[in-house]
């Protein structure tokens, strides 16, 4: 469907996160009007009814992502069916009805569990400041190739994780400085670098409002499978000790989340 200049330029000032599904539902309000084209009444008219009526485009949850997808070139893994996967979890859980029970008044945005994918560390879809964020990761290892000396890894390294001393056969890593883009594994022509583990680092009790937070990182990198055990937990743990729809990060500051890793074995560092 067509979109007029301004329409155009009101959708640019929506999280890009989001814009996708803000363009669906501005669509289907010109529709409704009998439109061809959207124009700028229709996103004012939708943006009304999303006011005067948010509880009725409210899930309980919401389950973001990066537009890795679509062939984002900082792609670390390529899991495309993870989000889908997350979105059967809640579903199941119901979380609107219980949400209903807890908060007093109507729902509103902030009071949806919130989870956040990115592909990557760029960490586009903002995951350090949601419920739970998942991050895509792949650690570098030092494998018994002979390093050539290029240099490629050291340019091609944003954090300054890698070095190289004159005569040495093996670059330098810091651990503490990489956060598994994998970048110096692809560009390593000797095969020095290689891939040690991939999966996911998960952060929880991300918010923002009145007293803002970034998530806290568990220790390890997890598989996809692992990840959803761990919001599984996550979500029992936020059910069990919610008492009037606040974020898990609250939840977390008053009752301290304990994981049972031989329950959820993960990728130690």
């Amino acid at each position: 469907m067509e979109w007029g200049k301004e329409a155009k330029q009101a959708l640019l000032r929506v999280p890009f996160f989001v814009r996708n599904r803000v363009r669906k539902r501005v669509e289907e309000e010109a529709i409704s009007q009998g439109a061809t084209s959207v124009e700028l009444r229709h996103v004012g008219s939708c943006r009304q009814k999303f006011l005067t009526d948010m509880e009725s485009d409210i899930e309980g949850y919401q389950v973001e992502q990066c537009f890795g997808p679509s062939g984002c070139s900082n792609r670390v893994l390529k899991n495309d069916d993870l989000a889908a996967r997350l979105e059967t979890i809640f579903m199941r859980r119901n979380l609107k009805e219980f949400l209903r029970e807890k908060v007093a008044g109507p729902l509103r945005m902030h009071h949806q569990f919130r989870v956040s994918i990115s592909d990557c560390p760029n960490a586009c879809s903002r995951p350090q400041i949601v419920d739970i964020g998942i991050i895509g990761c792949r650690q570098p290892m030092i494998d018994g190739e002979i390093c050539s000396e290029c240099g490629t890894c050291v340019e091609v390294c944003k954090e300054q994780a890698l070095a190289l001393e004159p005569g040495g056969n093996f670059p330098n890593l810091a651990r503490d400085k990489c956060v598994g883009c994998g970048q110096c594994i692809d560009v390593c022509p000797t095969g020095t670098l290689q891939e040690s583990l991939s999966g996911y680092r998960v952060l929880l009790g991300g918010k923002l409002g009145r007293h803002p937070q970034l998530g806290a990182e568990l220790p390890g990198i997890y598989s996809a499978q692992q990840v959803l055990t761990l919001v599984n937990y996550c979500l029992d743990h936020y059910l069990n000790y919610n008492l009037s729809g606040e974020r898990f990060g609250e939840i977390l500051r008053r009752k301290p989340l304990t994981i049972d890793m031989k329950g959820v074995p993960c990728n130690k560092q």
